[in-house]
């Protein structure tokens, strides 16, 4: 008999009515049920799923293979237990509550027999709110790396592999760990693999997040999490030599699983835990978190790490409360570079470099967004010469020459950072700034407020407020806020062919100002005014 082209691995604990979707999707790939192997592994089930799968076994006799046990705790046990007794070319791990587009598998062979490749990565994307990370995404290609590339941030399991590549390493699943048993295994998988290819140009791979979140990540404590992270980093520092592969790699581990542990729920954890993770943290990062590793992570991600690295658990729960309650710090502008102010920032009593608190290449445009607000707004008229004066207060001091504020048409990008913001293009040239502004810092220092007296120009046009502000050589547009502030009154403005003006905010609570003719022109009056004489005509003739 031949063997079919891919065993489909199943490991199952509890996922009705979610299962039956996953299942449906096997049984219906476009490869056809001659070329599949699915081996679904009941880890002990104690609802509806065992008898489901036994279901679709007794009606896919030669495609479905189901095997029950006892309860492991985790999905690594039932994966193993798969893995003795596929006999697919190729191997393939899906989740019980998640499924597959239709042409996933059959595409991902072809693409492994064409190119050689002993990893298939195909296009994820997350349902029901969550979240799969996209980078890898961007485009297909049959030759990635994991050392250059966004496939540290894609370590799950899901993945097409080569089955003569997994028993030739003997690769299999830790069954002690309780949450990322799967990162092992795939990342000595990707390590040993003469070739890894990603498949962009199709939905292969939709996650699925329960409605009640039960999915095992969902589950696991900080405790379990930060321990199998430590397994996860000692065991790839035993396949992956020091240096820049190993510091791609880990990145990941520093920006997501570690550093979520110290996120906005950390302040309401058991003040031992709060100790324990700090401890944990501090072992993994004296190890592993380079300087580049460190200059390589998001300004708050590098904060927080830092304070835990230190034992500053007091500190630590400061500066994530502060930031919970009122977003994200204000900015120090030094020529070229920015230092965001959190807590501790230049503390002599701490003694941190300035250099943990520094930006380098991120993205900061959400966090100036969520920190630029209008104080005020009012019309100055003199004569038919009219000025929009605002007063802005935008979360940066120190170097701030680059501050303006000024009328822009057209709409912020939907790619636009949320709340808002977008980074510019390099290069990108802004007109002058006209009208006047004056630039005041607070009373604490913390924050910047634009004066600026704008002309409003006789035309019709609809334009948005916004700020421009260079940090870290990076320009960025910030819209103005208006939520909750009184939009001056609109009015009628020139003597000569009267225009009107007005100032609102728009549904995503962002200063706009509307002008135009007081009075249209008359094709325009008309065009408006026929139709509604026509519809009054046709009604008096009835």
């Amino acid at each position: 008999m031949t063997s079919p082209d891919v065993t489909v691995v199943v490991a199952v604990y509890n996922t009705m009515p979610y299962l039956t979707e996953c299942l449906n999707s096997l049984v219906g790939q476009s490869i056809g049920l001659d070329r599949l192997e699915v081996v679904a592994v009941d880890d002990g089930s104690t609802d509806d799923s065992g008898a489901e799968l036994d279901r679709f076994a007794a009606k896919y006799p030669g495609t479905v293979k189901v095997i029950h046990q006892t309860n492991s705790g985790g999905p690594a046990a039932p994966s193993n237990r798969a893995l003795e007794v596929a006999t697919g070319r190729f191997v393939y791990f899906l989740g019980s509550d998640d499924y597959l587009g239709k042409e996933a598998l059959a595409r991902m062979v072809a693409c492994a027999d064409q190119h050689g490749s002993d990893v298939v990565v195909g296009k994820m994307v997350g349902t029901n709110g969550r979240y799969v990370h996209q980078a890898l995404y961007k485009k297909s290609d049959p030759d990635v790396s994991l050392y250059d590339s966004a496939l540290p941030y894609t370590l799950a399991n899901t993945k097409l592999f080569r089955r003569e590549l997994v028993e030739e390493h003997g690769l299999r699943f830790p069954e002690d760990m309780p949450v990322g048993s799967d990162q092992p295994f795939t990342i000595e998988a990707c390590v040993r693999a003469r070739k890894i290819s990603v498949l962009a140009d199709y939905t292969y791979y939709y996650a699925v997040k329960r409605g009640d979140a039960s999915n095992i990540t969902y589950r696991a404590d900080h405790l379990a999490r930060m321990r199998c992270a430590e397994r996860i980093l000692d065991f790839a520092a035993g396949l992956i030599e020091e240096g820049p592969k190993r510091d791609h790699v880990f990145e990941r581990h520093f920006n997501w699983e570690l550093a979520k542990l110290i996120q906005g729920d950390f302040p309401e954890v058991e003040p031992r835990t709060r100790r324990e993770l700090c401890i944990g943290i501090a072992g993994l990062a004296d190890e592993y978190l380079t300087e580049p590793i460190r200059d390589a992570l998001p300004v708050q991600r590098r904060v927080r790490l830092t304070l835990a690295q230190r034992g500053m658990v007091d500190e630590l729960v400061e500066v994530i409360a502060a930031e919970e309650k009122g977003g994200p710090p204000p900015f120090l502008l030094a020529g070229d570079r920015a230092f965001a102010r959190y807590t501790g920032f230049r503390d002599t009593g701490l003694v941190i470099p300035d250099r943990i608190y520094e930006v380098f290449g991120e993205s900061v445009a959400a966090a100036l967004a969520s920190g630029t607000e209008l104080e005020s707004a009012a019309w100055e008229q003199h004569g038919d010469e009219l000025s929009l004066a605002v007063a802005v207060r935008v979360p940066v001091a120190g170097d701030i020459g680059s501050l303006a504020v000024r009328l822009v048409q057209g709409a912020m990008p939907k790619s636009a950072d949320k709340p808002g913001g977008r980074q510019l293009p390099a290069g990108h040239q802004l007109p002058p700034a006209v009208g006047k502004s004056t630039l005041e810092t607070t009373a604490d220092g913390s924050a910047t407020v634009i004066r600026a007296l704008i002309p409003i120009e006789a035309r019709t046009a609809s334009a948005g407020v916004r700020v421009h502000v260079e940090v870290a050589g990076r320009l960025y547009e910030i819209p103005v806020r208006g939520q909750d502030k009184p939009m001056p009154l609109a009015r009628r403005w020139r003597s000569g062919t009267p225009y009107r003006v007005a100032a609102r905010v728009n549904a995503k609570g962002r200063m706009v100002v509307a002008t135009g003719l007081l009075f249209p022109p008359a094709e325009r009056w008309w065009s408006r005014v026929r139709p509604l004489l026509a519809r009054v005509k046709r009604k008096v003739s009835r």
